[in-house]
């Protein structure tokens, strides 16, 4: 089980202008993530631009993971998803995390500074030892 993770702001208005990362409700699997604009960005239809988040993560537990995903109703409603699916964070990584938003709709989407546009979730990972056959067992 994890019980902590090391953060840092590489953003300095995280924290001033916009509230850290958190939880919106007790029951919420995820984070949202903000993003970190110094301007408002115009999304053109089929655009992918990289997005800071303004923090980063050092999980440090090679059973734990962390994804970025969309936000399920800016997916549904507006076309705003992910440029590559679902971000991937390795527990080693450090940096700052970004998300890579993506318009799938006919329409140009406004994000404005400090809009949650994304969402943060940890998950254990297995991570078995690979045997292998020649064949597999009917």
């Amino acid at each position: 089980m994890i019980n902590s993770v090391s953060c840092r702001i590489f953003d300095p208005r995280l924290g001033k202008e916009w509230p850290l990362p958190h939880r919106q409700t007790e029951y919420a699997a995820a984070l949202d993530l903000r993003a970190m604009l110094d301007d408002v960005l115009i999304l053109q239809p089929g655009k992918v631009e990289l997005i800071g988040s303004g923090f980063g993560i050092h999980i440090a537990q090679s059973h734990v993971c962390a994804f970025i995903l969309p936000r399920s109703g800016l997916g549904h409603k507006e076309g705003l998803v992910l440029g590559n699916g679902t971000g991937l964070i390795d527990a080693d990584y450090q940096g700052e995390l970004k998300i890579s938003a993506f318009n799938r709709s006919e329409t140009p989407i406004v994000i404005k500074p400090g809009d949650r546009i994304a969402q943060l979730v940890f998950l254990p990972i297995v991570q078995p030892h690979l045997n292998w056959v020649n064949s597999f067992e009917e």
